[in-house]
């Protein structure tokens, strides 16, 4: 073995000695190259001669690992053998060429990067708004591989898909029977980020993995300048209304928590809302009293929905009829999201800015310049 090999050998036998500290990975590889990431909190990414160490902290148990990805190009030496990692670090042979996508989400960012051809199977297919991803189904070139949560295991063997990317969960317990299957489950937490553009940041690590690297980074220097662009604008507009978000589904009104990322968009955008002061990363689940209460004077009201319903103040009042309480609803000021009608969900994680220019397009009537919202329209 020669000095090079025990040196890197050395090395990734402390980053796995470290993987049950958060930041102990970053450490122990500080004599590699550190790719600077000024939003994103949970990822963590240092490159070395032949390879890439990223680490993703574990958001719901701070101070621990989630995952370590050694990240090698394809058909050069790995540092470790496959056999010789344990704990929570995947060996990753790059770029990934046919990838299961659980999520619509990701599917569109690895399309906006260019790289369509790696996608060789999806979940939860009723749920993607992509005609092209449709398309590729329909003609047998992207395989169903059922439900996002637990993908159908012998289908996704059948496609010889080299990787999976997944949502994780806390308390999951695991990918039941894709735990078996011995090929890497990249899990992507980028949605549990706290900052709209630390969410964005994440298609840096996704772009390493497809091969897209330079696209990546091109496509968040665009996405922040805009965002940042867009805030500096808010902030200087002469009106600030208030907004609330969502409506009530069944018992409970889930809207963002005061610190999360919509949440804190709220804020970029310099608009008003009830929940600003709340310390919460995610959802609250309130009453529709509690949201009536505390939120019942917002000036503007933004909801998602999908067909059959139909977007109509006279719709909403079929629904609940305490929605004819609320301000907005009173001075005809609610803005709706046909989700299937756009790529809402598709576009907005990684692409912020589009979502903030909507939000202070209805939130400050006073900037003309900026033209129509993208996603929502004004009922009629």
């Amino acid at each position: 073995m020669n000095s090079l090999k025990i040196i890197i050998n050395a090395a990734v036998a402390l980053v796995l000695l470290c993987s049950c500290n958060a930041g102990g990975a970053t450490a122990a590889f500080s004599g590699g190259d550190t790719v600077k990431l000024e939003h994103a909190q949970l990822l963590h990414i240092i490159k070395h001669k032949g390879y890439t160490v990223v680490t993703i902290d574990d958001p719901w148990n701070k101070g621990k690992t989630l995952h370590t990805y050694v990240l090698v190009p394809d058909g050069m030496k790995s540092p470790v053998e496959k056999d010789d990692i344990g704990g929570n670090t995947t060996l990753v042979s790059i770029p990934l060429k046919r990838a299961v996508i659980t999520t619509s989400v990701h599917c569109g960012l690895v399309m906006n990067l260019g790289k369509d051809d790696a996608i060789r199977g999806t979940c939860d297919l009723n749920y993607i708004n992509i005609p092209w991803i449709k398309q590729q189904h329909s003609i047998g070139k992207i395989a169903d591989c059922g439900n996002s949560t637990t993908p159908t295991l012998e289908k996704i063997i059948s496609i010889n898909a080299d990787a999976v990317l997944i949502s994780p969960f806390q308390n999951s317990g695991g990918y039941g029977r894709l735990d078996e299957w011995g090929n890497p489950i990249i899990e992507m937490a980028d949605y549990m980020e706290t900052s709209p553009l630390g969410r964005a940041e994440w298609m840096k690590f996704y772009g390493l993995l497809f091969g897209a690297e330079k696209e990546a980074d091109s496509l968040f220097n665009k996405v922040e300048k805009n965002y940042n662009d867009l805030k500096a604008i808010a902030g200087k507009s002469s009106t600030r209304l208030s907004m609330i978000i969502d409506k009530v589904e069944g018992p409970v009104w889930y809207v963002p928590g005061g610190r999360s990322t919509i949440g804190q968009m709220i804020a970029d955008a310099n608009a008003g809302y009830a929940f600003s002061d709340d310390k919460s990363s995610g959802s609250l689940q309130l009453t529709f009293e509690t949201i009536l209460a505390k939120a019942g004077n917002a000036d503007v009201w933004l909801y998602r929905y999908s067909p059959p319903a139909t977007a109509s103040y006279t719709s909403l009042l079929s629904e609940h009829h305490g929605y004819a309480q609320f301000k907005a609803f009173k001075e005809r000021n609610v803005y709706a999201c046909n989700t299937l009608a756009t790529t809402f969900y598709e576009d907005t994680p990684f692409r912020p800015d589009m979502l903030l220019r909507d939000f202070i397009i209805i939130t400050h009537p006073d900037l003309k310049n900026l033209g129509k919202p993208k996603y929502f329209t004004k009922l009629r």
